[in-house]
């Protein structure tokens, strides 16, 4: 597998693989996450070739994209307040919208390993009945470190916040 930036010819690839993710999460008993409509086309195009090209990428497979995920280091307002505490007040990686199209097992490992590798204290969020994602956090070191609250689907809504630092 490999990482690359999202372009886009990718577009139809991406809008497929959320639409399998969303699924995938409704079936795992996590149908608020993401709801019928996360994340919105345009946070996706921006991604592809706008304001946040630079950082969204793809992962391929044999030459097929079989993920997709947001990568960016710096401050993330997203993270600015926590009901817990962060392990470490150094600069930080985050990742969003990590998604997978269920092919190839360990796409979400490798994609987060890549961005690990980039940078090696990052923070992520996902949502308390995520039990997959949370699984794979748990497996990668991530350690859960409190509540933070984002608007999604224009409501207050809670995630769980881990983070993974060096030590």
């Amino acid at each position: 597998m490999l990482i690359r930036h999202s372009r886009p010819e990718d577009r139809e690839c991406i809008l497929q693989i959320y639409d399998r993710a969303r699924a995938f999460m409704a079936e795992a008993g996590n149908a608020t996450q993401w709801g019928d409509d996360y994340p919105p086309e345009a946070a996706i195009l921006g991604d592809i070739d706008g304001e946040t090209a630079e950082n969204g990428y793809v992962c391929e497979h044999d030459g097929r994209v079989v993920g997709v995920f947001f990568f960016a280091v710096g401050d993330d307002p997203t993270y600015a307040t926590i009901d817990g505490a962060w392990l470490d007040d150094s600069p930080y990686g985050v990742v969003h919208r990590i998604a997978a199209d269920g092919t190839v097992k360990g796409t979400g490992a490798f994609c987060l390993q890549w961005a690990l590798d980039q940078h090696p204290h990052i923070r992520i969020d996902t949502h308390a009945d995520n039990a997959p994602m949370r699984h794979l956090l748990d497996k990668l070191g991530f350690v859960e470190c409190g509540t933070i609250y984002v608007d999604a689907h224009e409501k207050h809504s809670p995630r769980v916040a881990y983070e993974k630092c060096p030590r």
